[in-house]
């Protein structure tokens, strides 16, 4: 059963993560992960904070903690950024931004999404080829969580607690949750919503779309593969081609009339409501004037049986749109090959 991570403790848990900037190396001199790791510890040290979990990587810096119910991430984000920024210029001895932005802080609900999240940092430094194996990756607390450090000076009793309520039954339970390397589209998804990725969108190459994007819109993006927010938008003219009784059309970018204007128009309208892209990029994609798709989007929020389409859950449009997907492929397959092809 899923639990409270605020209530039961009057705290929240976050993910709080940070991003250098092109050409930047945040672990550059060889005591700069000792020093960070000591910073955390100590920024943890008031009452009321817990750190649970820290990733230290050259381009990349993840915590995961819980503070008080009414403290905001940025009591500590702003102090270890500017720590670690100085102590990386002087290392470097060059000026200029050390991150890429401003740090991305994600609250946790509860302990089924705050396991989730450790199996994806776990998987992190897996991912981006610093190492074969989560439990090779030094720079981290994992391995003092999962008692294969002994020495370092990591308290994980406030993780552990999270998966069971003895350390050998938790630290059991943990190494169950980061067994099996999640799949592709999932290590996007997340990276996508954790800011660490943009999507991109080329829009037949007229007008690229480079931004980021979260919860549905990046899995949106995720599921769409290598064409980033072309692909997604792929995947709701599919769904919306379904809805509307267009199950032949491969794209909605050549049907005439009322039809392929409703069409286009539920797509966009979707895909403005999931924050996926404005309207500008989807009539771009259609190779439609943005004014004439705007127009007909305002006509499709008003109209009864577009609305209940454009209420649908964008988690469920995604799902079937997927389905819809495999099906397609399926049936690709199993056309006949004509002669001498």
């Amino acid at each position: 059963m899923e639990t409270s991570l605020s209530a039961e403790h009057l705290q929240r848990t976050w993910h709080i993560c940070w991003q250098a900037a092109k050409g930047r190396n945040l672990l550059a001199d060889a005591s700069m992960a000792r020093r960070i790791r000591e910073r955390l510890l100590a920024a943890h040290e008031p009452r009321g904070r817990d750190l649970l979990y820290y990733l230290l990587m050259p381009t990349e810096i993840h915590l995961v903690c819980k503070l008080p119910v009414d403290a905001k991430p940025r009591v500590i984000a702003r102090s270890l950024a500017s720590l670690v920024a100085r102590w990386v210029r002087e290392i470097d001895r060059t000026r200029g931004p050390v991150f890429a932005g401003r740090y991305h802080a994600h609250p946790i609900a509860n302990s089924t999404a705050l396991q989730r999240e450790v199996r994806m940092l776990a998987w992190r430094p897996v991912a981006v080829g610093l190492c074969a194996r989560p439990t090779y990756y030094t720079r981290s607390s994992l391995r003092a969580s999962m008692g294969l450090d002994r020495a370092h000076p990591f308290d994980a009793k406030a993780l552990l607690s999270v998966f069971d309520s003895s350390i050998y039954g938790a630290r059991m339970a943990m190494r169950a949750v980061i067994r099996g390397r999640p799949p592709c589209v999932e290590l996007r998804e997340w990276e996508l919503d954790r800011g660490l990725a943009l999507a991109m969108g080329a829009a037949n190459q007229t007008s690229p779309l480079v931004r980021e994007v979260e919860g549905a819109a990046a899995a949106f993006v995720a599921a769409g593969g290598g064409e980033g927010i072309d692909g997604a938008l792929q995947l709701l003219e599919l769904w919306v081609g379904a809805a509307v009784g267009l199950h032949e059309t491969p794209s909605l970018k050549q049907v005439p009339g009322a039809a392929g204007s409703r069409a286009r128009a539920l797509v966009a309208g979707l895909a403005v409501q999931a924050k996926l892209c404005p309207a500008a990029f989807v009539a771009r994609y259609f190779q439609r004037a943005k004014a004439t798709l705007c127009e007909q989007m305002a006509a499709s929020r008003a109209r009864p049986a577009d609305q209940h389409l454009l209420a649908t859950p964008p988690l469920q449009i995604l799902r079937e749109a997927v389905a819809l997907r495999r099906g397609h492929r399926k049936h690709d397959d199993l056309k006949p090959v004509p002669p001498g092809g």
